[in-house]
């Protein structure tokens, strides 16, 4: 652990998942399935949320897509800033080109801290499969 420093978990060539967390091991699961589909997403995660990693992310906004996933609020957490980063980059500066960006995160109110609610929020393995299949263009 590097205070400040994003870590990528596993490499992709299609775009990126972000995530921290109880958040990590489930994308990391999606992104294995994935992979054996021949979707060659990449995982990342983010250990310090405050503290904008600038060489990590230019080398997100310069690839294809990036999907925030995450067990906090969809108005107020990571995902609410991080678009906002993109915007800063120098890629984004220089080309006028960004990629493709959404987040999935908690938006049903409720008791929090299950397990279950993975599930009922939409951050589980399969949901996060099915958001980067539509955001790839395959069913």
């Amino acid at each position: 652990f590097v205070p400040g420093k994003d870590e990528i978990v596993r490499d992709g060539t299609m775009g990126y998942i972000v995530s921290f967390g109880d958040a990590v091991y489930r994308a990391l699961d999606a992104v294995v399935s994935l992979k054996a589909e021949g979707i060659n997403i990449g995982l990342i995660n983010k250990p310090t949320l405050n503290v904008v990693d600038k060489e990590m992310m230019e080398r997100i906004a310069s690839s294809p897509l990036c999907l925030i996933v995450e067990s906090l609020g969809k108005k107020t957490g990571l995902g609410s800033k991080f678009g906002s980063w993109l915007l800063m980059t120098e890629t984004a500066q220089n080309t006028g080109k960004l990629c493709k960006f959404d987040s999935i995160a908690t938006h049903h109110e409720g008791c929090g801290g299950l397990w279950e609610q993975a599930y009922g929020q939409g951050y589980d393995s399969l949901s996060i499969q099915s958001k980067i299949k539509s955001m790839v263009g395959k069913k």
